[in-house]
């Protein structure tokens, strides 16, 4: 669902729900004659009600200022999505993150589907729901600790002094150890040891999302994304099932805006 709560007068409104309907109001901007130049700023009020009444009308919806998971609103604003993943459907998804920062990971996250296969709305709504959760919705690109805890952990690789805190956890699906960057350095024709700053796996937004990737497919998650295993995905990805809640409603998200 586009929405968890209620919106409108006497709802809810929690503000990432009255985003997301202020950006599918706009996504459907001219469809029944009139355009919508409503802010998506997460507060209820007159402009909202007026955009909302204007689309009910011209979609001939009976005209509720309170709208509702799955109601005939909400299928009549879903039929009116354009195709494909837009920078707006991702704003909707990465429900905390803010317009700049989507605009930077836009183009680095298409080009990433692209390359690794991930090309059925299913898929892209499975790696966009895992990568909302590990990253805070595009917040982090390194982990907040200092690596310390893998200092001499041989099963990583890290077999030298530091190797700890340098090859630390970073990218949207984080890369942990000196045998992982080893790895995903000969796939991208880097060199992670000596040559380039394993830094650079979270600065550059190209890698950030470019290693999330490598990691979906070098464990074949596309496999669990096209059978719908939200947790199969989440146990491959995290060891366990932390915050599977939180992912699985990312993927209602996601899934409502690009899955037919």
């Amino acid at each position: 669902m586009c929405i968890s709560n209620t919106v409108g007068d006497g709802g809810k409104n929690v503000p990432a729900d009255v985003r997301s309907l202020q950006f599918v109001l706009k996504l459907n901007s001219g469809k029944h004659g009139e355009a919508c130049s409503l802010a998506t700023d997460g507060l209820w009020g007159s402009a909202s009600r007026g955009a909302l009444k204007h689309f009910q009308q011209g979609a001939g919806v009976v005209p509720r200022a309170l709208v509702a998971p799955g109601d005939q609103t909400m299928v009549a604003l879903r039929r009116g999505l354009p195709p494909g993943l837009t920078v707006e459907k991702m704003r909707i998804i990465m429900t905390t993150a803010s317009a700049s920062r989507v605009a930077e990971f836009y183009q680095p996250i298409l080009d990433v589907l692209a390359r690794y296969t991930i090309d059925t709305p299913l898929r892209i709504a499975h790696f966009l729901a895992q990568i909302a959760h590990e990253s805070g919705c595009l917040l982090y690109t390194e982990e907040l600790a200092s690596g310390a805890a893998y200092e001499w952990r041989t099963a990583l690789g890290n077999t030298q002094k530091g190797d700890g805190a340098r090859f630390k956890g970073r990218g949207l699906i984080q890369l942990t150890g000196r045998a992982n960057y080893r790895q995903y350095g000969l796939a991208c024709h880097r060199d992670f040891e000596s040559r380039d700053a394993p830094e650079l796996v979270s600065t550059d937004r190209g890698l950030a999302v470019d290693v999330a990737g490598w990691f979906w497919k070098k464990n074949n998650l596309n496999d669990l994304a096209d059978a719908d295993n939200v947790e199969k995905l989440t146990r491959k990805i995290n060891g366990g099932v932390n915050g599977l809640i939180e992912r699985t409603a990312y993927l209602e998200r996601a899934k409502w805006l690009l899955v037919n």
